[in-house]
């Protein structure tokens, strides 16, 4: 299976963990989830598969600029309803390996997992 990596075109991590894949002629397929979208079930699973705590960028501008009343009392289904209505607000890149996803990039994480 080739992997997916979902994420953001312009996002410098997201070109950092493409990079890293090039380099090592590894080959994958990209989800642009800004231009894109994400359906609400790949969502879900990656919720239940690394928490909305993990999948939830908090740190990014698009989730800073929410009113405080979106901000307060997360959980699992607000969290959603927030990435699905903004997908910015998603971590990223998610890479999709098929029997599991890493959220984010480490060089060390994706060598672990790839090789």
């Amino acid at each position: 299976m080739t992997p997916t990596m979902y994420g953001i075109k312009n996002c410098d991590t997201v070109a950092k963990a493409r990079k890293w894949l090039e380099a090592r002629g590894q080959a994958y397929d990209f989800h642009d989830y800004k231009a894109v979208g994400i359906d609400r079930a790949t969502l879900e699973g990656w919720v239940q598969e690394h928490g909305w705590e993990t999948i939830l960028n908090r740190a990014g501008t698009t989730f800073r600029k929410l009113d405080e009343a979106d901000r307060q009392d997360l959980n699992a289904d607000k969290a959603i309803a927030l990435m699905l209505a903004q997908p910015s607000m998603i971590k990223r890149p998610v890479l999709d390996l098929g029997d599991r996803r890493l959220v984010g990039f480490k060089p060390e994480i994706y060598e672990a997992a790839i090789g």
